[in-house]
């Protein structure tokens, strides 16, 4: 598999992906447990390859967030483990009747759901990803072209070899998955509209906008994580800071944590104090607006460039607004599209804001670091999606299938109908 070229393996991806689209849910079950037992076996050697990146990491200072990200260790493996078990129990979401309508007698129409294809994944220096994505193609029937950030370079190769070796002996085609190990084979990938269906990327926003103006292949994800989490006047305390410290601070180099918190200034005097006291004993470095270093001392200035940072750091950045109509205009123009939580006991107030807030996730009294593919239920997540076709929010099995329409009739011509011969019944099947 790695003599390949990339034309090489798009097209023998090409070429599994038309097998996995009839592979049963059996196989593909047996297929997952198979790539967990022997990454659990084989977790040693793993463990070896991650030290081996996250030193050379080190050697040529990568940036701590970064570090965090390339771990890949036996919190990281129960983890993604987690994640296959649960996807063996999930439904196959393959071959599922979508819609049924009967044109005619005799003629039936049925809208059943497919995979897409060949997915071109690439992604940041988070070795876990790498399974979480291969695992939802195999379940989902597609096959994959991966290619991980440089850093994670041994680790994913060992992850790939492991996941090919496992799913080969349950019967899946070899070259369903492939590891891609060059910038120089990226190029090549975005030139591939006949052989990739969609392209994944994740990473910075500049990074994604490269990917999109610069491939004709379909782009699906997202660019920045610029999370808010917005404590409303009618908040309770205590919730309040345990949330937005949650969402900042339990895990800082991910794009579901939030970079800024909104806070009325109804409740400033009595909410700030606690709360910048909560996040700095986090080891949280606080920056505020004015209104905000007004109330609390000691805090750094947060301006307009910080409104629009994200920081996947120790850092937030808090500011004081005048009503919830200045918050979700700001959330709206400085925000990602990603995801954005409201603290309130005041559920008609949590509606009116979940409801013009423009993101993908919106979230009432909890963490925004729930928005997550795994903790929705999904098994995993290839990414998250901040656009508003195909899918949004979490990417998990279904944002990965398409559908067809079938057919099926008994001779029938479009000319009986067009000369009125015969007439369209259109009745939904399996309804009275």
């Amino acid at each position: 598999m790695k003599n390949l070229s990339i034309l090489e393996a798009a097209r023998g991806a090409r070429k599994a992906s038309i097998e996995m689209a009839s592979i049963q849910g059996s196989v593909k079950n047996n297929a997952l447990k198979a790539v967990a037992a022997l990454l659990n076996e084989k977790k040693e050697e793993i463990f070896k390859a991650n030290s081996m990146d996250i030193q050379a990491a080190k050697e040529s200072g990568v940036a701590s967030p970064l570090l965090k990200r390339l771990k890949f260790d036996q919190a990281k493996l129960d983890g993604v483990l987690d994640g296959i078990n649960t996807l063996t129990s999930l439904d196959d979401p393959s071959g599922m009747i979508k819609l049924a309508i009967q044109l005619d007698t005799g003629l039936d129409l049925y809208r059943v759901s497919c995979p897409i294809g060949v997915i071109g994944m690439i992604f940041e220096s988070r070795p876990d990803a790498l399974v979480q994505i291969s695992t939802l193609c195999l379940k989902s029937g597609n096959a994959v072209l991966l290619k991980g950030g440089k850093e994670a370079f041994e680790t994913n190769r060992i992850l790939t070899r492991i996941i090919a070796e496992a799913t080969a002996r349950e019967g899946i085609p070899s070259n369903w998955i492939f590891n891609v190990e060059t910038r120089e084979e990226v190029a090549e990938m975005l030139a591939m509209d006949n052989e990739i269906d969609l392209l994944i990327p994740r990473g910075s926003n500049e990074f994604v906008r490269y990917i999109m103006d610069n491939s004709r292949i379909p782009v699906m994800g997202h660019a920045d994580g610029i999370c808010h989490t917005y404590i409303h006047k009618d908040a309770d305390v205590d919730m309040a800071v345990s949330v937005a410290v949650d969402s900042k601070a339990q895990y800082v180099a991910v794009c579901n944590a939030t970079e800024t918190i909104l806070m009325d200034a109804d409740v400033a005097e009595k909410i700030l104090p606690p709360l910048v006291h909560s996040l700095q004993g986090s080891g949280v470095h606080v920056k505020g607006c004015e209104k905000t270093r007004s109330i609390v001392d000691g805090l750094d200035s947060a301006a307009g460039e910080d409104w629009a940072t994200e920081y996947l750091d120790m850092i937030v950045s808090i500011r004081i607004v005048n009503s919830m109509d200045d918050a979700i205009e700001h959330i709206n123009r400085y925000g990602s599209g990603h995801t954005d939580a409201i603290i309130t006991e005041d559920r008609s107030a949590a509606e009116f804001f979940m409801n013009r807030v423009d993101s993908a996730n919106v979230f009432h009294n909890c963490s925004t670091r729930f928005s997550d593919g795994f903790r929705y239920g999904f098994g995993a997540e290839v990414g998250i999606s901040t656009g508003k076709l195909h899918a949004r929010g979490p990417v998990g099995l279904e944002g990965l299938m398409t559908y067809k329409y079938k057919l099926y009739g008994h001779g029938q011509i479009v000319a009986d109908y067009a000369s009125g011969k015969r007439k369209f019944t259109h009745k939904p099947i399996g309804k009275d």
